[in-house]
């Protein structure tokens, strides 16, 4: 009942205001790996599995295995993402285990988020923790959010602690000397900010979340690579699952041979349409006839060339993804993105997202899954 009354209080609700802070930072400093501790329900890996911004690699930690086994299956790739693979990789793997003990696996992540779990451990166990993740896991960036005391005043009907389970809640002044003293020790900076502002006049107690964003001093993203690959020693794998992409030579294959023989079907339904009396040219004037016997011959003609073109575009397009980038960019005057991963198209397919053919009827343009990608923040109460 508190915790609806808290969501209540605030519009979106706190934990979905965590979630959009952490979303934001991944979208502005594009971090490939990313490890979540005390991941839970995975809400958190839920959304940013949408909200990727270059990550590759989304990982969990929790001591409470029920819940991941609870929850792990809504990490599995959508059936869309295997009829239109992403152009990156992405792995997903979780863990049960304590945020207090050393894994090798858990090293060299890019960020490491600890949402609303540091207040759960005694006060006796955040040395070891501190330890753990700031000169074991060393990553590059951190964002860690813990409940603000200074604010639990304005909670009505607050007495004690936000949660049962909360072995200590900080004051503003508190996390902020905890965090200077690890930045001191480990070498790392921070920035305090926060989620959840309190109303009118009593703003000075700070937010509701205070969050403390550290980041290794002369740390260079990326620059370190985790242990993810070998087997956990000390934690255990519950689930891991690798989402289909076009790096995958296999599935970039698969995914260029679907569209060309989609293309070729539709061509030739278009072909077979035809009026009588319109003649198609297929490749020179010698194999030009008219659309009834197009028709007619449909079986014999048509489907034989339609296929011996999109076999050879696929054998010309598919020696490697190398030898289709060089040579859409040439053929087709197309540029990719400053990533080098998505393509950019001329001006004159950019202007129309529909296409009108000979009939005039409207032909839908395909476009990506990703393209449109929603979410329904409110489905989450």
């Amino acid at each position: 009942m508190l915790r609806n009354r808290r969501n209540r209080f605030f519009s979106p609700p706190l934990f979905i205001q965590r979630h959009e802070f952490v979303i934001e930072f991944v979208k502005a400093s594009r971090p490939r790996t990313l490890l979540d501790l005390g991941c839970s329900e995975c809400s958190l890996l839920r959304k940013l599995r949408f909200h990727r911004h270059g990550l590759e690699v989304l990982a969990g930690v929790d001591i409470d295995g029920t819940a991941i086994r609870q929850n792990m299956y809504a990490l599995a790739p959508l059936m869309t993402e295997y009829l239109q693979p992403s152009a990156r990789p992405l792995t997903i793997q979780l863990y049960q285990g304590s945020i207090t003990e050393t894994e090798p696996c858990t090293k060299g992540f890019d960020l490491i988020t600890c949402m609303e779990v540091m207040e759960h451990l005694h006060l006796w166990e955040l040395g070891r923790f501190s330890d753990v993740l700031f000169e074991h896991m060393e990553p590059r960036a951190v964002i860690i959010s813990t409940p603000n005391a200074d604010f639990n005043p304005l909670f009505p009907g607050l007495t004690g602690f936000r949660h049962k389970d909360h072995k200590f809640e900080w004051t503003g002044a508190q996390f902020q000397a905890w965090a200077d003293g690890v930045c001191r020790r480990y070498g790392y900076s921070v920035e305090f900010t926060g989620v959840g502002e309190a109303p009118g006049d009593t703003r000075d107690v700070g937010f509701c979340s205070q969050i403390g964003v550290f980041h290794k001093v002369d740390g260079d993203l990326n620059a370190q690579m985790n242990n993810m690959e070998q087997e956990p020693t000390v934690y255990q794998l519950l689930y891991r699952v690798v989402y289909p992409s076009l790096c995958d030579n296999n599935i970039f294959q698969r995914t260029v041979i679907s569209e060309a023989l989609y293309r070729a079907e539709k061509l030739k339904t278009e072909w077979l349409k035809a009026q009588e009396g319109e003649q198609y040219d297929f490749t020179t004037s010698e194999h030009t006839l008219p659309a009834a016997e197009l028709y007619r011959q449909g079986s014999s003609v048509c489907v034989p060339l339609v296929s011996v073109w999109a076999d050879s575009t696929v054998r010309a397009l598919c020696r490697n993804i190398q030898h289709l980038r060089a040579t859409l960019q040439v053929d087709l005057g197309i540029q990719l993105d400053a990533d080098r991963e998505a393509i950019m198209l001329p001006d004159d397919y950019e202007e129309e997202e529909e296409e009108t053919d000979e009939d005039g009827k409207a032909e839908c343009v395909p476009r990506s899954v990703n393209d449109n990608v929603g979410e329904d923040w409110e489905s989450e109460l």
